[in-house]
């Protein structure tokens, strides 16, 4: 993915986190900027966690650990992020309805980008 491709897809990150936080009473987004450094902080936290866990943990995998971790750094990207506040079970909602937007609209993930690049 070219560095026009990786801008859109933060674009569009943020967008959808400004969608979830007018749809989840516990979870806020100051504004595009904010909701653009959270998705900026949500893809390098998702990073450190594979890098450290491997894929089967990290915000992008499919299942409860990675619906889990998703809530985690949500709620974590809070204190690293100005704007944004989210409670635990604001953060569990925000993983929740993030993972359904991502069903109809797939943003992906840098990870499986990087792959498809190299091969």
């Amino acid at each position: 993915m070219n560095f026009l491709g990786h801008v859109v897809r933060f674009i569009v990150s943020a967008l959808v986190l400004m969608v979830v936080s007018w749809i989840v009473p516990q979870f806020s987004v100051g504004g595009f900027w904010s909701a653009l450094l959270l998705a900026l902080v949500i893809a390098a936290l998702g990073w450190i966690v594979e890098g450290i866990f491997g894929k089967k943990v990290t915000p992008f995998g499919r299942g409860i650990v990675g619906f889990l971790i998703s809530a985690l750094v949500i709620w974590i990207a809070q204190f690293i992020i100005g704007g944004v506040s989210a409670t635990i079970l604001g953060a569990l909602l925000a993983a929740l309805v993030i993972g359904i937007v991502d069903l109809f609209i797939p943003i992906g993930n840098p990870y499986e980008a990087g792959e498809r690049h190299k091969s």
